[in-house]
C-alpha cells in the first residue's frame, strides 16, 4: 500500500494513499507503478468509494487517490529541461489541435517504464463526480460545471512513438498517431465507444498497411 505526505499550500498536511478498483483495467497504471516501485491498495467493491469518502470526511488529514488520477514525481525518470519543455508544449498543442478537442489536456512526461507510449488520467474530484453522476441518471451532463479537470493525456517522451512526433519526421501520419496513441490510452482506461472501436480498427489496418 501506497502512503505518502504532501503539503500545498493553503492546504493541511495530507496522508495520500492510492489504490486500484479493478486490477484488470488498470493494468498498465499497475504496471506504471510497478516500474516506480511502488505498490497501491486494492479496493475492488462498489462499497469501497462510498466508504474511503465517509473515511476522508471523518479523517480530514487522510485523502485517497486511484492511481490513474496524476503522474507523480515518483514515476517521472527525469526532470525536463528548459528546451525541452518549450518542445513538449509546442508538441501538446500540436496534438490537441489533431484531436478537435479543446477539453483533453496534453502533457509529456518521462516516465520510467518505456514500454508505455501514453496514459489517460483524470482527476480524482471529477471522476468521482462522473460516478455519482452516472449513479443518479446525470451522464448528459458536463462534469466540468462542477469544477472537475477531466482528461489529462500524457505522452511518454521516452517512448518511440512519442520521439517521432517530437522529430515531426511522419509530418503525414503525424494526426494519424495522435488518435492512435489517444485510443490506446483511453482503451487502458475505460472501454472506447462503440463508434470510436470501430475508427480505432480502421486506422490500425490503415498504419499497417503503410509499413509494407
Amino acid at each position: 500500500m501506497i502512503i505518502q505526505k504532501t503539503e500545498k499550500e493553503n492546504e493541511e498536511k495530507k496522508t495520500e494513499i492510492f489504490y486500484v478498483n479493478d486490477v484488470k483495467e488498470q493494468s498498465q497504471y499497475v504496471n506504471i507503478f510497478k516500474s516506480a516501485g511502488k505498490d497501491a491498495v486494492v479496493l475492488p467493491h462498489s462499497i469501497d468509494v462510498p466508504f474511503i469518502s465517509t473515511l476522508e470526511m471523518k479523517r480530514g488529514d487522510v485523502k485517497f487517490l486511484r492511481i490513474d488520477s496524476d503522474v507523480s514525481d515518483d514515476m517521472r525518470s527525469e526532470d525536463i529541461s528548459e528546451e525541452s519543455k518549450k518542445a513538449y508544449d509546442e508538441l501538446c498543442e500540436k496534438v490537441k489541435s489533431a484531436l478537435h478537442n479543446d477539453k483533453l489536456k496534453v502533457s509529456v512526461e518521462h516516465l520510467k517504464n518505456d514500454e508505455i507510449s501514453s496514459v489517460i488520467t483524470i482527476s480524482e474530484e471529477s471522476r468521482r463526480m462522473q460516478e455519482m453522476m452516472k449513479q443518479y441518471g446525470m451522464m448528459g451532463m458536463d462534469p466540468s460545471m462542477f469544477g472537475g479537470e477531466g482528461e489529462t493525456l500524457v505522452l511518454n517522451a521516452n517512448h518511440p512513438l512519442v520521439k517521432e512526433l517530437l522529430s515531426d519526421s511522419h509530418k503525414e501520419y503525424f494526426n494519424m498517431i495522435c488518435e492512435q496513441l489517444y485510443d490506446m490510452a483511453s482503451i487502458s482506461h475505460s472501454p472506447l465507444s462503440p463508434e470510436r472501436m470501430t475508427a480505432f480498427i480502421k486506422r490500425s489496418n490503415e498504419l499497417m498497411l503503410k509499413l509494407k
